[in-house]
């Protein structure tokens, strides 16, 4: 799969010792249990539960069902050879201990249609740093439960559980920790429940499917700790490449009850047409990078979370070289609602979030240069989802509607209200740069033939795309980004006019610690 360059670098830096010491974390291995109490919300923000699942996971059967093919650990490759045995639909109950693939790259399991592997308590499955992946082929409606799956080597990119991204799999109650790559690869119709997806190479998860789109997904009451332990932002500046969960091109998706902490750049990000997105009751804390981003994505409904104490890492590293740019917790990078793309919203709609001390708060941006067929377009070669081939989007069509705005991804319709933002600049050690809300632009200039040159696009997303913050409270010294990185704003300015903001909205000062 290609990798998908961004248009802003956020190189994720390693962990300093100041943030291990704060998380409970070591370097080798990341925090499983933290005591994590939310702290009081007001204006209809509410705290979330903490899904505490890789402290002590949910014990899976201690003998096996009935009907169930027991699997020795004492026998190497027992788990594929009575796979490839039996027939579909198939129950496999895995006893106690290490079980191990024949000492070969390319061994695994391939499942039938309807099989299901169970793991008793103390079942697990070994890549021994030797095999790739554990579970793989494009078999429909698998289940994995209560099985903890780890030393798996799949290249980059690539994920060790539902490597073919198959669909209407199950996985739940399981540990899939210590890989390279992805924890595992996601298909349509996939459930992801009450799972620890911990300390994996690149992804815990990488919702990505090689043809097609991935619908109906569900990722709901995991633990998602210390993933991008190859810290691949640093080896490969600005590919975009690494999260807690990365979505590619999903449509239709509840992530909902998750633990999505100290995870090693972004907690989750929702890159490339996505749409229809509830993320929800969801604790995203303690991240390197920005707890949330959504871009060139769709129609989406973000409310409800608890969000603290992320992007203190890369944050702090731009503020350090003096970039300019709002880097923000909560990204929303060429994206917006649009009614035209079928969703149960037609905005994007982010409300009822406690935001509490994080580096700097929700940046909308659009990136003037980037467009369906634009060569500054990084999400490779990717049109939209109104315009579906690239190659209508040429010099002479986009100049004219209705392609000069459907050739473009676009951060319009959302509505951010009733969420409580607070920040104390003494918790986060900072001064500057780590107190802002922002909706801005860049100034037009590439390619020679763009149509959006100069300052049409800041113009857009600051006054003419129908974003709009209101009803919030602000406790703490913010600070508001408007048109580009240079017009920097006071609340009662963010206020007035023309940029009206925040209306039915207060501010405070200093947080109380």
């Amino acid at each position: 799969m290609g990798i998908k360059r961004r248009h802003w670098a956020w190189a994720a830096a390693p962990l300093t010792l100041a943030l291990l010491a704060l998380t409970g974390c070591d370097s080798s291995q990341p925090a499983e249990a933290k005591t994590t109490t939310a702290a009081p919300t007001m204006s209809g923000a509410r705290s979330a539960a903490v899904a505490r699942v890789c402290a002590k996971p949910e014990a899976g059967p201690a003998k096996a069902p009935a009907g169930a093919v027991t699997v020795d650990p004492a026998k190497v490759g027992d788990l594929a050879e009575k796979t490839k045995d039996n027939p579909a639909n198939t129950t496999f109950w895995l006893r106690p201990g290490r079980h191990r693939l024949d000492p070969d790259r390319y061994a695994q399991v391939i499942p039938k249609k309807g099989d299901r592997y169970l793991g008793a308590p103390g079942a697990v499955l070994d890549g021994r740093k030797t095999n790739q992946y554990a579970f793989a082929g494009t078999a429909e409606g698998v289940t994995i439960g209560y099985l903890t799956v780890q030393g798996f080597v799949p290249p980059q990119n690539e994920g060790v559980v539902n490597h073919d991204s198959a669909d209407g799999w199950v996985i739940e109650h399981s540990t899939i920790q210590n890989n390279l790559g992805a924890g595992l690869m996601a298909g349509a119709r996939q459930q992801v429940r009450g799972n620890c997806l911990r300390a994996n190479g690149q992804y815990g998860m990488n919702a990505y499917k090689g043809s097609g789109r991935i619908s109906g997904l569900v990722v709901e009451g995991n633990e998602i700790v210390g993933n991008n332990t190859g810290d691949w932002e640093r080896r490969q500046q600005g590919c975009g490449c690494t999260g807690g969960i990365k979505f590619w091109a999903v449509d239709g998706a509840d992530v909902r009850g998750n633990w999505v902490h100290d995870n090693r750049g972004t907690g989750l990000w929702a890159d490339t047409n996505n749409n229809d997105f509830r993320i929800e009751d969801n604790v995203l804390e303690a991240n390197d990078g920005a707890a949330l981003i959504y871009e060139t994505s769709y129609n989406a409904v973000i409310r409800n979370n608890t969000i603290r104490r992320n992007n203190w890492v890369e944050g702090r590293k731009a503020a350090a070289r003096g970039d300019t740019f709002p880097f923000a917790t909560v990204y929303l990078s060429e994206s917006g609602g649009e009614p035209r793309v079928k969703a149960r919203t037609s905005e994007i709609e982010i409300y009822g979030n406690l935001m509490e001390n994080n580096w700097s708060g929700i940046t909308l941006w659009e990136n003037a240069d980037r467009f369906c067929n634009s060569p500054a377009n990084t999400s490779s070669g990717d049109c939209t989802l109104l315009v579906k081939k690239t190659s209508r989007c040429t010099k002479s069509t986009i100049t004219k509607a209705p392609l000069y705005a459907d050739c473009r991804w676009k951060t319009q319709r959302v509505d951010i209200h009733d969420n409580r933002f607070v920040l104390d600049k003494s918790v986060l050690k900072c001064t500057t740069k780590c107190d802002r809300m922002a909706v801005l632009s860049n100034y037009g200039t590439y390619p020679d033939w763009s149509p959006y040159k100069g300052e049409a696009v800041a113009d857009a997303i600051t006054l003419k795309q129908h974003n709009r913050w209101h009803a919030n409270v602000y406790v703490g010294p913010w600070a508001f980004v408007v048109h580009d990185p240079s017009k920097v704003l006071d609340f009662q300015s963010w206020q007035g006019a023309p940029y009206q903001q925040d209306a039915g909205s207060t501010i405070s000062g200093q947080a109380g610690g």
